[in-house]
């Protein structure tokens, strides 16, 4: 790969790279590293892509596939408390209860909501990505919605009664 190819790739996605990390490793050190090696193994492949979608979703892939190897870490047991969670992006005030009610999902569930949700796949692309089948991921969503929805609806109870 050539250095202007690479760089405006990494330019183009670094951002959902790390945004794809976050969400699935809920900390933006781990996220980081992970982003980075991502990144290393573009610029080390001598793949050609057929177009810039194509590029996209290769490193999309292997931003996972190095999520899932750092989750199955022995080291990796311990659970951060949701305060730990440093938030990649500016969410406003509206925004910011669905974002903690996103990050305190487990991390199959949060990151297929990231992927379906915030990068636009199809099923089919989550699954592909997660090694998982489509009936799966569409199981992981419905049960990432309920769960979301109870967590908002009864915050939003909280909040009508103070």
């Amino acid at each position: 790969m050539t250095n202007d190819a690479f760089e405006r790739l990494a330019r183009a996605y670094g951002d959902a790279v790390f945004r794809v990390a976050f969400h699935a490793l809920g900390s933006r050190m781990d996220a980081e590293d992970v982003s980075q090696t991502a990144l290393l193994k573009l610029y080390q492949t001598d793949k050609p892509f057929a177009s810039d979608d194509h590029a996209k979703h290769w490193l999309l892939r292997v931003t996972v596939n190095e999520c899932r190897k750092l989750l199955r870490a022995p080291w990796r047991k311990r659970v951060l408390p949701l305060e730990d969670y440093d938030a990649p992006t500016s969410a406003s005030e509206d925004h910011s209860d669905v974002l903690a009610a996103v990050m305190a999902l487990k991390p199959k569930y949060r990151l297929c909501v990231y992927l379906y949700y915030y990068e636009d796949w199809s099923v089919r692309e989550v699954a592909r990505a997660l090694e998982a089948r489509e009936s799966t991921v569409q199981t992981w969503l419905a049960r990432a919605r309920e769960k979301l929805k109870q967590t908002l609806s009864g915050e939003q109870e909280a909040k009508d009664y103070v």
